[in-house]
């Protein structure tokens, strides 16, 4: 195995994380690198050795000059061949390994490690998030968080790594060396550098508190455009571009205000640093042109000290630009980890148990839950639904139709009472293993902007190509899949349906997702609305293959077309998050109650707000 090879898998770039993020600025950078803390040793002992041999030159280089003003010409080679062999050895052959080294080291180790572990860190916390966290945000706005928040902190470790164990190396080698001409040029860089940290102390803080507010902002504007993106078509439906422009550039407006801000105090400071800086090359060489002339000082240690001068005079303005960038960073990571580190809403119990493969039993027992509110949602609601029932679920727009199946996929936990499948509080099981024993297919068809076959391998992916085409055929999808055909000229099953399903018609979209849910063949299957993007024919040849497809299942049906689900085993009725009638189609017709003014209303039409004013 090579050295590069070596290097790289120093830091495992995928490892987990180790509990939750903390909600402070260094327990959370010590959870975004632990794992990596190797690695970095490494590439900072380098980086320091880089420091170490800036200092090694400039002091051969002083060795050379005297060797030069205290040997006659005739004698030189002979008397100084080794301090001339020791010169060439160590520039043409240590400096570059030493520079090498710390190059690799930070290009392998930290480069294309640091980002990924940190990434993946952040991007598996906010996936285990509940769905309220997604509600109550743009999508585009917490993807930047995450990358913002990455690389910051890949910025700041490459920084610290790169500059900051360069310099200090730089700096305690330089003040030996001064040390050992003079203690008073030791003591001049003692106080310089003060100076500087004192500058540094005062600009730092606002640098990082300004370079938040501009990450901040820089999120609202990747926000704010992700969201009219996502939208176009309904912009353009609405004419409302507009009215989205003027969105985006108030958003990019407070972008700008911000970076103004940010530009202004990073122009003093380095204009502060700057003058410091070329303080330090007269103090030190015109103080050591002051111990020459009183003989306390050779012509070498002025050249020496010159050169020591020079190289941090010019390593100032490097490393204050980087600490510069690194505080910029830490204001990036405090705004990003505001976002992202709070605590999950919605967790497994620590002794939860994976639910095995189910019979289907549900049960709804004195289910409350209203979102938090005083109103909505569902009160009281007590339901019994036997392994292989079909049970179809009625009620007008704001019923609680969908709340319920939302507490029955634990995208929300209760707030008094329980549900159980197969007797097992959801509260007491994997939320990963509960969802895998569901299939459901909804009104608002979700498509990945991948391939056809990957979507619909999302039921279950080790489905085989027969499975998968098997399924397709089923859902009357199979047909239109061969026609399909995107920009990259893929086609038929390895065509890419874009963003969200796009270019599909609200139709395919839905056959495709009844695909899906065929494919999976988990024992409860949830249907919401699953035909109504069909046209009569198409639904008519879905609605066979659905009978198929339940049999042996539970089955939950929410339909506003009764016609759907009038063969049903049982039909219950919501109202204002309550049962208020169940029974089969006939015994609800003939209880002439709230169903059969719907039925009756609708004549096999839609059902809709309407009926709930009424």
């Amino acid at each position: 195995m090579s050295l590069h090879q070596r290097f790289g898998r120093m830091v495992d770039a995928f490892r987990p994380a180790d509990g939750p993020p903390p909600d402070t600025l260094l327990a959370f950078f010590r959870w975004c690198l632990s794992g990596a803390w190797r690695g970095l040793g490494v590439a900072a002992v380098a980086s320091a050795m880089g420091g170490a041999a800036d200092v090694i030159a400039a002091m051969l280089l002083g060795r050379v000059v005297d060797a030069v003003s205290g040997t006659a010409t005739a004698g030189f080679w002979s008397q100084n061949w080794l301090l001339i062999a020791l010169f060439i050895a160590f520039f043409l052959i240590l400096r570059p390994a030493i520079f090498g080294l710390s190059t690799a080291s930070s290009s392998v180790i930290i480069g294309p490690n640091i980002l990924p572990l940190v990434l993946s860190r952040l991007h598996r916390w906010t996936m285990g998030h509940a769905v309220t966290f997604f509600d109550n945000d743009f999508a585009g706005r917490l993807a930047q968080k995450q990358m913002q928040t990455a690389r910051a902190v890949t910025d700041v470790a490459s920084e610290m790594v790169n500059v900051v164990a360069f310099a200090l190396a730089s700096v305690i080698g330089s003040a030996v060396f001064l040390l050992s001409v003079d203690g008073w040029g030791g003591v001049a860089l003692i106080l310089w550098l003060l100076a500087y940290f004192a500058l540094i102390r005062f600009f730092l803080p606002r640098i990082r508190q300004r370079s938040g507010a501009r990450a901040s902002a820089r999120a609202m504007v990747t926000g704010q455009v992700v969201d009219t993106i996502t939208n176009i078509k309904t912009v353009k439906l609405f004419a409302h571009a507009e009215h989205e422009d003027r969105a985006a550039l108030g958003a990019m407006a407070g972008f700008r205000e911000r970076a103004l801000d940010f530009g202004i105090v990073s122009t003093w400071f380095r204009l502060s640093l700057m003058i410091v800086a070329g303080v330090l090359p007269v103090i030190l060489v015109g103080g050591s042109i002051i111990l020459w002339r009183q003989g306390l000082a050779t012509p070498g240690d002025i050249a020496a000290s010159g050169a020591i001068a020079m190289r941090l005079s010019q390593m100032t303005g490097w490393v204050s630009m980087a600490l510069m960038g690194v505080w910029g960073s830490i204001g990036e990571v405090e705004d990003g980890m505001k976002t992202l580190s709070p605590p999950h809403a919605l967790t497994d119990a620590p002794d939860a148990v994976t639910l095995d493969r189910v019979q289907g039993r549900i049960g709804f027992d004195h289910v409350d839950f209203a979102y938090g509110r005083d109103a909505g949602g569902l009160r009281d609601l007590t339901l019994d639904i036997a392994p292989g029932e079909k049970v179809g679920i009625v009620g007008a727009s704001g019923a609680g139709k969908s709340t319920l199946v939302a507490l029955l996929l634990r995208l929300y936990d209760v707030e008094r009472g329980a549900i159980r499948i197969d007797g097992q509080d959801l509260r007491r099981i994997t939320q990963e293993s509960l969802r895998r024993q569901i299939g459901m297919v909804t009104q608002e068809t979700a498509m990945f902007n991948r391939s056809a076959r990957d979507n619909l391998l999302y039921g279950r992916p080790d489905a085989s190509d027969a499975e998968i085409e098997a399924a397709a055929r089923a859902a009357e999808a199979h047909e239109f899949i061969l026609g399909l055909q995107d920009h990259a000229g893929r086609t038929g099953y390895d065509a890419h349906l874009g963003e969200r399903g796009v270019k599909l018609s609200g139709g395919q979209r839905q056959r495709i997702a009844l695909a899906r849910a065929f494919v999976k063949d988990a024992p409860i299957l949830v249907l919401d609305e699953a035909t109504s993007a069909l046209d009569s024919e198409v639904e008519a040849q879905v609605q066979d293959a659905l009978v198929r497809a339940m049999r042996g299942k539970t089955v939950l049906a929410i339909a506003h077309r009764l016609s759907t689900i009038a063969e049903l085993d049982r039909i219950i009725v919501m109202d204002a998050g309550r049962i208020v009638e169940q029974g089969t189609h006939a015994q609800l017709l003939a209880q002439a109650g709230l169903y059969a003014r719907y039925w009756d209303r609708q004549s096999g039409g839609f059902l809709g707000t309407e009926e709930a004013a009424e």
